[in-house]
């Protein structure tokens, strides 16, 4: 996607050295716009917990391009020891999103076929290389199947501005391109349709609010800033036509883990009869989980609640105190949102209702 006019992704090689991996620093966003590079293993790990990368597929490409690290760095004869460190180290950087662990676990499976560490290191490259371009290609299809729901609005709106309500940050800076729940909102936008973004800010990261409606403006969509709690009111007034949100680990029963706040999304879209989708390419799916309430839920610390950071008149990114001393903070990332309050699940291989019969039989081979 574009940041003043020129195209980005998230993630990519150094042209001029593949040994070394390009990031957008989002923790700079939306005040500065900083090209940070990862050149061991350990940047890519640190680069995924602290959230200078964040969003299921970003994390998913980050992960093997850190298992890519890892191998660059192997000593001779010991690239399998490097690469199994590599896959625990990564594995551990952020307990929630599928795309992680399935990025790590397709590298190591992929590597088994080359015939020495040489081929290996290549194979390992370009898998990784792989893991991006389809992230990319899979949102960009998702886009297309969820702008047919997004033209059947307009169409019974008589072309009247159709509005869509999102939480968190599922745009193309989650992934390497595109992004999940913004996928259909461009190709809406590329469609001609009246479109208009009600953006949730997405407490405590605040990542609508530094994000989505920076990468919206980029685009030239319309977009307003919300505060969390205000969605339930907006779809009172009959101000929300729909919800789309992404997902960092699905059930394969339908069952949907996301940001923090989705849930209250989900039960307010029921509660006024307004369709509540989940946008999500298929390497975001847990193939092994059945239920929602298995899924690990990651905790962080307390004083992203506490604090907050932002612009300083003299320029500076500053972090300022909200509460008083030694106030206490529970800060969870995510909650589930059940397969029964989800209107549909939009995927690279079309809409499929959110349970297992119906999510099994789209993907056959799982």
């Amino acid at each position: 996607m574009n940041i003043d006019n020129q195209h980005f992704r998230t993630i990519w090689p150094d042209p001029t050295n593949n040994e070394s991996i390009m990031i957008i620093d989002q923790r700079q966003l939306p005040h500065k716009f900083v090209i940070e590079t990862l050149c061991t293993l350990d940047d890519a790990v640190i680069a995924i917990r602290d959230m200078h990368v964040r969003g299921a597929g970003l994390i998913g490409a980050t992960a093997g391009f850190g298992m890519h690290l890892a191998a660059v760095q192997a000593q001779t004869g010991q690239l399998a020891d490097a690469l199994k460190q590599g896959a625990e180290s990564l594995d551990k950087s952020r307990p929630t999103a599928r795309n992680l662990k399935w990025a790590v676990d397709r590298v190591l499976k992929a590597a088994e076929n080359g015939k020495n560490d040489d081929e290996k290191k290549e194979i390992v490259f370009e898998t990784a290389c792989a893991i991006a371009d389809e992230d990319a290609a899979f949102c960009k299809a998702l886009g297309q199947h969820g702008l047919q729901i997004i033209e059947d609005l307009s169409k019974a709106k008589n072309g009247e501005t159709v509005n869509i309500l999102t939480h968190c940050n599922a745009g193309w800076l989650a992934f390497v391109d595109y992004g999940s729940a913004t996928a259909p909102i461009y190709a809406a936008r590329d469609a001609g349709i009246d479109i208009h973004v009600w953006v949730d800010e997405t407490r405590p990261w605040n990542q609508g609010a530094k994000l989505t409606a920076w990468e919206l403006q980029q685009e030239g969509i319309p977009c307003t800033l919300i505060t969390d709690n205000a969605g339930g009111h907006l779809m009172q007034q009959k101000m929300v036509d729909m919800v789309i949100v992404g997902t960092d680990r699905t059930t394969h029963t339908g069952d949907v883990a996301n940001k923090i706040g989705t849930y209250l999304k989900a039960l307010a879209a029921h509660d006024n009869n307004i369709p509540f989708y989940v946008a999500l390419p298929s390497s975001t799916f847990d193939w092994e989980i059945d239920r929602g309430s298995d899924i690990p839920i990651e905790e962080r610390s307390g004083d992203e609640v506490t604090a907050i950071s932002g612009l300083a008149e003299d320029g500076s990114l500053q972090t300022v105190q909200l509460t008083a001393p030694e106030t206490r903070a529970l800060n969870y990332s995510f909650d589930i949102t059940p397969a029964r309050l989800v209107s549909g699940l939009i995927t690279e291989r079309g809409i499929v209702a959110a349970d297992r019969k119906s999510i099994h039989q789209m993907f056959p081979e799982k």
